[in-house]
This record gives structure tokens, sequence and C-alpha cells, in this order.
């Protein structure tokens, strides 16, 4: 990961962390109450508050996601163990990309208006997210793999654009 997308996947990142740290405070920046806070960004029928708790985790997950990204675009830090993390990470955002346009999920949480910010907004962000975590390291690894497994990189590679350009032509992203 280049220094360019890691800045801006760390200021997506901190964006979220200062709105969740907020939130934990008892602050419903940027929404008006906390019921249509809760609404907007917990989806699940019945929440009425956000709880502090979980926006106190939510920030120092997002912080340190963000930290790691940028830890990852270093040339003098890295090593096996910080390559494995950025591709867990990026698996991870992945996922939920996915997830949030499966039927599944939108039974999990159908309460709007989470579920149209969920499908126009935080599902993209977080595909968008992981395939810069992944990408380059994808294409970092398939430099250093010769063999079989860098057939297995080639397709991860593309089906990572393949989502992409999916997300790009369906009018998600």
């Amino acid at each position: 990961m280049n220094m360019m997308v890691a800045s801006l996947v760390f200021v997506c990142l901190l964006t979220i962390a200062l709105a969740t740290m907020l939130w934990s405070l008892g602050r419903t920046w940027p929404i008006r109450n906390k019921l249509l806070l809760a609404q907007a960004v917990i989806g699940r029928p019945g929440a009425t508050r956000v709880k502090k708790r979980w926006a106190f985790l939510t920030m120092l997950v997002a912080l340190g996601l963000g930290i790691l990204a940028l830890s990852l675009a270093d040339k003098v830090a890295g090593g096996p163990g910080l390559t494995f993390a950025g591709l867990v990470l990026g698996a991870l955002l992945i996922a939920r990309g996915v997830a949030g346009y499966a039927a599944p999920w939108r039974r999990l949480f159908p309460e709007e208006p989470f579920a149209t910010l969920d499908r126009k907004t935080y599902s993209p962000l977080a595909l968008g997210l992981g395939m810069a975590a992944v990408g380059p390291l994808v294409q970092l690894l398939d430099l250093a793999a010769r063999g079989p497994a860098r057939i297995g990189l080639e397709l991860v590679t593309s089906a990572s654009q393949l989502v992409l350009a999916l997300a790009y032509g369906c009018g998600i992203v």
C-alpha cells in the first residue's frame, strides 16, 4: 500500500473513530437525536440508543486499523506479521462490505435509515477500504511467489477487481 492510499484509508477510519468517540461521550453528532442515531448506525429493530461501551470499542478498533494502514505503507516497518495483519484486515472489510448486500444481513438489520445507508455508504466504504488494504499486499506477495501460489494470488487480485467493477457498474461506489 502506498502512503497516499494509506493516508486516505487513515482519514476515513479517523473520521469514524472521532464520530464514535463523540457517541461514547453521549453526543449525537452528526445526527440530531439519540433515537435517529441508533436507527442510522445500528439498524436493528428496537434499537433506541448507541451503547457508549460499544461506541468506545468501535473507536479504538477504527483508530487501530487506521494506524495499521499507515504502518503497511511505511517502508521501514513491516515483516510477515504486519503483512498478514493487513491481509486479515482487508479480508474482514471485504467480507463486511459483501455481507451488506446479502439477504440474511438485510433481515438482521432492516431498520431505516440504516438499511439505505448501509447499501449506499457503509458497505461500499468497507469494500473500498478492504480493497485498498488487500490489493497492494496481494501484488507484493505475487512478486515473491513464483509457482502454484502465484495462480491463487492472481485469482484473488482478479476477484478484487471484479468486485470493484461490479460496484461501479451498479452505481454503488
